[in-house]
């Protein structure tokens, strides 16, 4: 975070010295500015996801949530870790908490309506359960000890987590996308 400035901005851009200090005059206005932006990129990567899993079977939840998670850990990577330093940085100012909270909410409301149309008995609640299980395996896997899971890996363990939250027949089978149900893979999260 130390080294996120408005000098280090402008040179990485390009742009004359004090051309950040014009549009965001303050550290925390530089935050904010920088939080939305990458809300703005992180949303884009969840378009698919929103737009495809609405009334969709959990089948196609389980693939777009994977895809999007391996998106994250993957392509998406320095993202990932710029959003964890500023929930980091959130902790200590509650005037950028508030703008991580709000930016928060782009993602957990969408999750609670793609579960509600799946067929959740309590979608609010499964939701906020899918988004605390993708941000935990995001953090572990580019914070922590955690070793980096393959795209198969992220399919089942979401069509694990969903199987105890969707209806479904055989109490709840939700098989991962190109894999037999009951199939364990090597490695598997």
């Amino acid at each position: 975070m130390r080294g996120l400035t408005h000098r280090a901005v402008d040179e990485e851009a390009g742009l004359p010295p004090g051309s950040t200090s014009n549009l965001a005059r303050t550290r925390l206005a530089l935050l904010e500015l920088t939080l939305e932006r990458l809300t703005e990129l992180e949303a884009a990567t969840f378009a698919a996801l929103l737009d495809a899993a609405g009334p969709g079977s959990p089948e196609t939840l389980v693939e777009l949530a994977a895809r999007t998670l391996w998106e994250q850990l993957t392509a998406g990577r320095h993202r990932t870790i710029a959003r964890y330093e500023l929930a980091l940085e959130a902790t200590r100012r509650p005037e950028l908490r508030e703008v991580y909270d709000r930016a928060g909410s782009r993602f957990r409301d969408p999750a609670v309506a793609v579960l509600a149309a799946a067929g959740s008995p309590d979608p609010v609640r499964h939701g906020r359960q899918v988004v605390a299980f993708g941000e935990g395996l995001m953090f572990d896997t580019v914070a922590g000890a955690g070793s980096e899971p393959t795209l198969d890996d992220l399919r089942l363990g979401l069509a694990e987590l969903l199987r105890g939250m969707l209806p479904g027949e055989g109490g709840g089978e939700v098989p991962a996308p190109g894999l037999e149900p009951g199939t364990r893979q090597r490695g598997a999260l």
